[in-house]
């Protein structure tokens, strides 16, 4: 067979098209195989861990039959990871933890090994884990990203915020609006302490704008900081501006250091108008408003919420706020888990999902 290179015509008509469909097609067959092989291995697991508990319970093996199982299966798999007592262990606690088959098959299936293993070790309410895991699917969600909205708390402060989305928007938008805001928002990333005044904080904010994006939720993008308004030959600033791509609306951002007042809604509400005469497209929602405040009184708010036609919601941000001593020094991290797993030389179990 000869060596030399093949000299390559013009392709036909069509070529290109195909080619990209052709690459598209096997991406997604890639993509689907990965994650049938993995939802094969975290249903193995849990059939291990499911057969360990059974034999436990009805014929009284102790602990010990998990180490000795551990050096067995190494010996019969040696190409094979995530055999180890400290894995084996985890299977035990995966099958106790999801006694359902369905919810394995349907659910933290659809999860590579070491998200379970954060949802295991992080979560003890099964609902709470379940709803970290379908969050987990549905956003795409690595396990870094993962461990990191279960620290937070993302899924019991989503929804959160006090607003009136119910009176001023349809039925379909509101419930999406409401769902993309949260209370309180955490943002301690920016490093600074409660005395941090409001033009400290949105500097902060737009040099850490990722974590920024990340604390806001799936569907925000960042326009901008200070964006002009020019209304009637008089200059105005918006805080911080961000379009969501779900909702289809550009969302105003103001932030206020000290606690809520009503008339802010007054300036916030100023924005708005100005915002849809003059930068959103015909097409867009109605832009939304959302007030940060270092500290608000629910009912306060929500009877300043309750006469204004536009749609507006109000949220606390905390600033350098982390998880009680006591609680961080239970719960391991995911380094500790990523040593307990490969404690017998291999490698960690993200390896093999």
């Amino acid at each position: 067979m000869s060596d030399k290179p093949v000299r390559l015509t013009a392709p036909p008509k069509g070529y290109a098209d195909w080619l990209t469909d052709l690459k598209s097609r096997i991406h997604t067959a890639q993509q689907r195989a990965t994650l049938a092989v993995n939802r094969e291995l975290v249903l193995l697991y849990w059939q291990i861990g499911r057969d360990i508990l059974a034999r436990q319970a009805e014929q009284g093996w102790g602990a010990k039959v998990i180490e000795r199982l551990a050096q067995d299966l190494h010996i019969a798999f040696p190409d094979m990871k995530g055999f180890s007592r400290a894995n084996l262990m985890y299977m035990r606690a995966f099958a106790e933890a999801w006694p359902d088959a369905e919810i394995v098959q349907q659910a933290v299936g659809q999860l590579p090994w070491g998200h379970n293993l954060v949802l295991l070790t992080r979560l003890k309410d099964a609902q709470q884990r379940l709803a970290y895991a379908q969050s987990a699917i549905a956003h795409g969600w690595s396990r870094n990203i993962l461990d990191i909205h279960i620290e937070t708390r993302l899924l019991e402060r989503t929804g959160k915020a006090v607003t009136n989305f119910d009176a001023s928007l349809p039925k379909a938008q509101s419930d999406l609006a409401r769902e993309s805001l949260k209370d309180p928002y955490r943002l301690d990333f920016l490093g600074l302490g409660r005395e941090a005044g409001e033009r400290e904080i949105e500097s902060a904010l737009v040099k850490h704008v990722t974590d920024f994006l990340l604390e806001l939720g799936a569907g925000f993008a960042f326009v901008g900081r200070q964006v002009l308004l020019d209304v009637g030959g008089d200059e105005f600033f918006i805080d911080l501006l961000f379009y969501h791509l779900k909702l289809r609306c550009y969302v105003v951002i103001e932030l206020k250091g000290g606690k809520f007042k009503p008339e802010h809604l007054g300036q916030l509400s100023f924005y708005l108008t100005a915002v849809d005469e003059q930068v959103k497209h015909p097409q867009d929602n109605p832009t939304i408003g959302l007030l940060l405040c270092r500290s608000k009184n629910k009912v306060v708010a929500e009877y300043a919420l309750r006469t204004n036609a536009q749609p507006l919601g109000v949220a606390e941000y905390k600033l350098l706020e982390s998880l009680p001593a006591e609680l961080q020094t239970s719960l391991p991290s995911i380094e500790q888990i990523e040593r307990e797993l490969a404690g017998d030389g291999s490698p960690s179990n993200e390896d093999e999902a």
